[in-house]
């Protein structure tokens, strides 16, 4: 880790340099940041290690020392707490896309990721706009909501692998049970065929999805609540709310381009000489937006046929992985669609969307 001193030496070096604009490259970790500096249009430096504070601290003497400091880092567990920080500390700071950072050597390091993400903004500041793919970062409040619709899954995700684990210990013993078998209806039948020190043991494991179940159905009721009162037939208010809270911000989007692009549910492709064929979807962007959208998608094949995309869909007549593929192209428009509801461009009418009546 650099000491107090190198910092002040760091920093006395890149003052004397007489640069306008410090470029940072920074590879992010729990613990501590290796950052990679490049004065103007020079060659970077050598990476540095140096903790969230010490970066603050330099950059904020950068910059009351008059110079533009430009930050880079790529988005992951750390959050956007540094990101915020550094735009609070007056840097013009960006948060991209993770990639493959590695030049085809065979070596990853800290170091070496750093230097390459400096290298890129160095690229993007010169105009270069597909250097990387910037990240939207939410806000404070938007990632607070956002947040209790992960909590939810988590919780789901959690009692599903305690249910499991009852039926893995039942199975064990030669007791083949499926369903919810922790509910009272089940449960009290199920436990009187149980030798006691087995029904012990799965009510620990009951008492854990008991818990688990009330937190998640209580945290769906209150997201459902925060629906609006109106939505087209099939668009449940919990999958409504959970787009709306993974997006975060509907007017981000100024085309149906961007749109799309964010679902990751566009098709890929090789082309290579004369040899071209179609690829599977990219699976770029949020994965729980392109989860939701196929879900939603094959709800509306039984109530919203009528909704021309899906009228397509049924009109093909096609079948097996056919059919699942005109189902992600139907997503597709889906997401379009619902962007252009929730900015007020279109209505359900317009859409041939059935909305009940209240």
């Amino acid at each position: 880790m650099v000491t107090t001193t190198n910092i002040r030496k760091l920093n006395d070096r890149i003052l004397a340099s007489k640069c306008e604009t410090v470029k940072i490259g920074a590879d992010v970790h729990a613990r501590d940041i290796v950052a990679c500096v490049q004065l103007d249009g020079a060659l970077p430096e050598r990476p540095v290690k140096l903790t969230a504070e010490q970066l603050i601290g330099l950059v904020a003497g950068l910059i009351k020392a008059g110079r533009t400091v430009h930050v880079c880092q790529e988005a992951g567990p750390c959050g956007y707490v540094l990101h915020r920080r550094l735009l609070a500390a007056g840097a013009k700071s960006l948060v991209v896309v993770p990639t493959a950072l590695a030049d085809g050597r065979q070596q990853k390091t800290d170091g070496l990721d750093a230097t390459a993400l400096v290298d890129k903004l160095d690229r993007y500041l010169r105009g270069n706009t597909k250097a990387f793919t910037v990240v939207t970062v939410p806000t404070p409040e938007q990632e607070q909501v956002r947040g209790e619709v992960r909590l939810r899954e988590q919780l789901k995700h959690d009692r599903h692998a305690w249910e499991a684990r009852g039926r893995s210990l039942l199975l064990a013993q030669g007791h083949h049970v499926t369903g919810p078998w922790w509910r009272a209806g089940n449960w009290a039948p199920l436990a009187a065929t149980l030798p006691a020190w087995l029904v012990e043991r799965l009510e620990v494991i009951r008492k854990m999805v008991l818990a688990l179940d009330a937190e998640e159905r209580a945290l769906h009721t209150q997201l459902e609540a925060c629906a609006p009162a109106q939505l087209p037939k099939a668009v449940g208010a919990l999958t409504w709310v959970m787009l709306a809270r993974e997006i975060c911000d509907w007017t981000r989007f100024k085309n149906r381009r961007q749109v799309a692009s964010y679902t990751g549910l566009c098709p890929g492709g090789y082309q290579s000489g004369g040899t071209q064929r179609d690829g599977h979807i990219n699976r770029h962007g949020n994965p729980v937006v392109r989860h939701l959208l196929i879900e939603l998608t094959w709800r509306l094949v039984r109530w919203q046929p009528d909704y021309p995309p899906i009228r397509r869909l049924l009109e093909s007549g096609a079948k097996g992985a056919a059919r699942r593929k005109l189902a992600v192209a139907t997503a597709r428009k889906l997401a379009v669609d619902l962007w252009r509801l929730a900015t007020k461009q279109t209505t359900p009418e317009t859409l041939h969307l059935l909305v009940p009546t209240a």
